[in-house]
């Protein structure tokens, strides 16, 4: 009887034992499946992109330089002309905001001779402006009243926009359609699906300026009595890179 007693409880603790082996074996397999679907592959992709905008706005800088035998007299001449071309920024409609001195000096001009020392023969002046214009289609006119009220000093203008934000958000939303669609493809090349987005790294913002007018064709025809000199505005462009890291799994 005992020997019985003892063989039912053996058989007994070998089939507690197999089903636990049973057990063990289905949460090992649950944990792999569990484990292989929190499996992740993490991919960078770059994507760059751009927007254009007409500009809105235009910068130059003017002035005057004068010429005479003596310090005061070029200074003098110099305070003269220039009161005349801040005179016509001002008349144009320009605020004053809008203008900023950006230098003003005194130099003196040499006269060099064979085997003599260098002399001082007179005294160059030179006051200068930048000028920011809001209203680009006045330019041409703008330009020729500064020549014509004794502005001998011109460079520019370059072109911008004012307002950014709105160009660069259409940049960003492009290159952030190129980023997807390159994760879609590596991922449907592994298998894999886009679950996420982990990060976004922006760089550039950058701008080419529309194209500037040659300084000297526009005094040129300015003085020579033409219409507003011809002023080619263009369009600027932003653009801008992304780093996107996406997360992909099952």
């Amino acid at each position: 009887m005992a020997t019985r007693v003892q063989l039912l409880s053996r058989t007994a603790a070998a089939s507690l034992l197999g089903l636990a082996l049973l057990a063990n074996t289905a949460c090992s397999r649950q944990d792999a499946a569990e484990s292989e679907s929190r499996r992740v592959t993490l991919v960078t992709v770059s994507a760059a992109a751009e927007a254009r905008r007409a500009p809105d706005i235009a910068t130059l800088s003017t002035g005057v330089l004068t010429l005479a035998p003596d310090a005061n007299g070029a200074i003098r001449r110099n305070a003269e002309q220039m009161t005349r071309v801040v005179a016509a920024i001002r008349a144009a409609g320009i605020a004053a905001k809008d203008v900023q001195t950006s230098g003003v000096s005194l130099n003196p001009d040499y006269q060099y001779l064979a085997n003599r020392p260098p002399r001082i023969k007179g005294y160059y002046a030179s006051n200068t402006v930048n000028v920011t214009v809001r209203d680009i289609g006045r330019l041409g006119g703008i330009l020729d009243a500064l020549v014509a009220t004794g502005a001998n000093q011109i460079n520019g203008p370059t072109f911008d926009i004012e307002d950014k934000d709105a160009v660069l958000d259409e940049a960003r939303g492009k290159a952030l359609d190129k980023a997807r669609a390159r994760a879609e493809g590596y991922a449907k090349r592994l298998g894999l699906r886009v679950r996420r987005v982990i990060s976004v790294d922006e760089t550039g913002g950058r701008n080419a300026p529309g194209p500037v007018y040659a300084r000297a064709v526009m005094m040129e025809q300015a003085a020579a009595g033409n219409a507003s000199a011809p002023i080619a505005p263009g369009e600027n462009v932003l653009g801008l890179s992304l780093d996107v890291v996406y997360e992909l799994g099952k």
